[in-house]
């Protein structure tokens, strides 16, 4: 069995393609340029919401827990709409340095557990392929299936996941080929 720590390498070198290749995939490519749409008549959805002066969280309108969902009372007001899941982020300028720093250290975290996963299941001197195979699986599934909760649940739409988890995908096969090559 090998700790964690002692494949440190694979686990740093394996964030840096990802997050290599995440930039390209969404700066270059575009690849989820249109993930989210514009408003119609932003300004004034922007400006009749103003006033209410909504902190940072998440909200659903309209609101209900699961016995009140099934009332005439809440049925009617999904019928009259709108019915929406808004997350609404604090009043200042959006910035990507500290998404950009989370990202990586998610990437981090990705990597630290598929290389727990690897480093129990296979031993010192396995082949590339086989170090490929369960890398390759662990990290999609780290970088992919809980998005699939974001459609299921809330909404998002199938396109966006379908994109993310082809970002995973390829985030996986990034990782297993990573963790291959630098393989103890």
């Amino acid at each position: 069995m090998m700790t964690v720590l002692s494949l440190w390498l694979p686990i740093l070198v394996a964030a840096v393609a990802v997050f290599l290749a995440s930039s390209v995939i969404h700066m270059v490519l575009g690849l989820h340029k249109n993930d989210m749409r514009a408003i119609p008549d932003e300004r004034k959805v922007a400006d009749a919401l103003r006033p209410f002066a909504i902190p940072p969280g998440d909200y659903v309108v309209p609101h209900g827990h699961a016995k009140e969902m099934a009332t005439p009372e809440f049925i009617q007001k999904t019928r009259e709409g709108p019915v929406a899941i808004m997350t609404v982020l604090p009043n200042e300028p959006m910035t990507m340095g500290k998404s950009l720093g989370l990202w990586f250290v998610y990437s981090l975290v990705v990597g630290g557990v598929t290389a727990y996963v690897a480093g129990t299941t296979l031993g010192i001197g396995a082949e590339y392929g086989e170090v490929f195979r369960v890398v390759a699986a662990v990290s999609f599934a780290g970088y992919s299936l809980a998005v699939l909760q974001a459609s299921i649940w809330w909404g998002r739409s199938w396109a966006y996941t379908a994109r993310t988890m082809l970002d995973g995908l390829i985030y996986g096969l990034l990782t297993g080929g990573v963790f291959g090559w630098l393989w103890p």
